[in-house]
């Protein structure tokens, strides 16, 4: 199976951050890698589950979807950036590029270093990574997945 790319948009914000600022980082984003055909456009944004709001926000208006990581998970991530404030903050170099290598899965790699609002209130960064189509659920997968109970499956490929 044929991988397809995944072009991730990583935000992080401080608190007085507004929907434009993040309008303005994300129209930044497209502005400084749009025009590198191979990439593409990019195709889901994603943001740290304790800033969800205000990137979902922009994803309806943008019509893109939205994907949350876990906040805790945010150290993990070696980043290209190395904010004292984040650091302190957060815990990672740049939340942006944390976010982002995160929603992009295993192997994902960041095209540069985050980028700042105009207004300094929020960064975003974008990640390649790589999707494949799963084959088809067998019955009892299916069982499985409709199960009362709250059950996460997380099916990686190489």
């Amino acid at each position: 199976m044929k991988p397809s790319t995944l072009r991730i948009a990583g935000f992080g914000f401080r608190s007085e951050a507004t929907l434009e600022s993040l309008i303005q980082a994300l129209d930044q984003l497209i502005d400084q890698y749009g025009s590198v055909y191979k990439y593409g456009l990019i195709n889901r944004l994603a943001a740290a589950r304790s800033m969800l709001p205000l990137v979902e926000e922009l994803g309806r208006l943008r019509n893109i979807e939205v994907i949350a990581v876990a906040d805790a998970e945010l150290s993990t991530v070696t980043t290209l950036t190395h904010s004292t404030h984040s650091l302190q903050a957060r815990g990672t170099g740049s939340v942006a590029e944390a976010v982002a290598l995160l929603a992009a899965g295993p192997g994902a790699t960041l095209l540069g270093p985050r980028i700042i609002s105009a207004d300094r209130q929020a960064t975003a960064a974008l990640a390649l990574g790589f999707a494949r189509k799963l084959p088809a659920l067998d019955n009892t997968a299916l069982k499985i997945a409709s199960c009362a109970s709250p059950i996460k499956i997380f099916i990686y490929t190489t």
